[in-house]
């Protein structure tokens, strides 16, 4: 391959040069979907130019979605059906490596999902939405989730899932420019999101309880925009923040308070099927956090439900813009969750699919720690 890609660079040996003529090359079909990619060191010897300018070629062609990398497996080109795909969303695809179960989209397991035969019988034939303007959230939804929430917060809508809740609060606080505090690592998916809006991301390592507390005191002094941290069962580590560091946390958010003033935007994604307690920051800083809870994996990712909740300042921004899109989310899912939350019969299946989860970690971890993978 590098020769042929040396062939097809011809005299423009840019990054910009390099980066077009391997996308000729992958339109041509002479680099075919799933390819693995030269090293940056061997093609840059080959092309006689510095190893950071195939790195940026790289760079460009993995922001427009035709190459991904696997980390230490390398770069590949990307199959032609995850080409529609965001670049760092593509990544998950799990298509670049052999694998008997791919763990990277934290995708539930079928078998485990409740089954939704009876909450599909409570929702109406008919669909009795007699206005345009009536309420966003079934009241006895709202009542169901408030009762579970982590804090007490002032509004709360129901959403399209845990990436449009996320998608949907940066865009009512983040500017092209702006800085945006993020874990490292994160979910991939995060920073196709905040490349859409131009923003910059301000990574701050992690450990077995979330953000270092010495960390996010420096990231802090960048004067961020916003915060986005996943309260439990982190992706890709698997942490859950303690009660304990969120209170270190929100100790440096105050003393840094004179400087900056984020918004706290917190992504519970695994919900119902979570084994630790649910934590936010919002139980100190309820006026500048965003809580979001999804269903998707205790309940199905094809529900596409998911409930956001916050400052009624922000939430009331986000539901008006909502108006001018998607509305709001069907009041028929919001029947067939609230059945799904409340029947006796699929809490009993939810906390069978918890247990069943919790078992299957465990089990990994000693498997791999017997592998000398360290866990810890």
């Amino acid at each position: 391959m590098i020769e042929l890609i040396a062939r097809a660079v011809e005299e423009n040996r840019t990054p910009e040069g390099i980066a077009a003529a391997f996308s000729r090359l992958i339109r041509s079909g002479a680099i075919a979907s799933g390819d693995r990619l030269p090293t940056v060191r061997a093609l840059a010897a080959e092309l006689r130019v510095s190893p950071a300018t195939v790195s940026k070629a790289w760079q460009a062609l993995a922001g427009v979605g035709l190459i991904t990398s696997r980390g230490r497996a390398g770069s590949f080109v990307l199959h032609a059906s995850t080409t529609w795909m965001p670049a760092h969303f593509a990544g998950l695809a799990g298509s670049h490596v052999e694998a008997r179960l791919d763990l990277s989209t934290g995708t539930p397991d079928p078998e485990l999902l409740p089954g939704l035969a009876a909450a599909i019988s409570r929702v109406s034939t008919r669909a009795d939405t007699s206005s345009y303007l009536t309420s966003r959230v079934l009241p006895e939804l709202e009542r169901l989730l408030r009762a579970s929430w982590p804090y007490h917060p002032e509004s709360l809508t129901i959403v399209d899932g845990a990436l449009d809740a996320l998608s949907r609060s940066l865009d009512a606080v983040v500017r092209y420019g702006d800085r945006v505090i993020v874990e490292d690592p994160s979910f991939p998916p995060f920073f196709d999101l905040l490349e859409q809006f131009g923003a910059e991301r301000v990574a701050v390592p992690i450990d077995r309880h979330g953000m270092r507390p010495d960390r996010f005191a420096a990231a802090l002094r960048t004067n961020p925009a916003a915060i986005i941290l996943q309260t439990r069962a982190h992706n890709p580590t698997g942490a859950s923040m303690t009660a304990e560091r969120a209170r270190e946390l929100v100790r440096e958010l105050k003393a840094h308070s004179h400087l900056t003033d984020p918004v706290i935007i917190e992504d519970d994604h695994s919900g119902e099927i979570s084994s630790v307690p649910a934590v936010s920051l919002g139980t100190w800083l309820p006026h500048r956090t965003l809580h979001i809870r999804s269903f998707a994996k205790s309940h199905g990712p094809d529900l596409r439900i998911g409930a956001l909740a916050g400052p009624t300042e922000l939430i009331d921004r986000i539901v008006a813009r909502r108006m001018l899109g998607p509305g709001w989310t069907s009041r028929m899912l919001q029947t067939i969750l609230y059945e799904l939350l409340s029947a006796p019969a699929s809490v009993a299946e939810v906390a069978a699919a918890r247990a069943t989860y919790r078992e299957r970690q465990r089990a990994l971890a000693e498997a791999l720690g017997r592998r000398g993978v360290d866990m810890g």
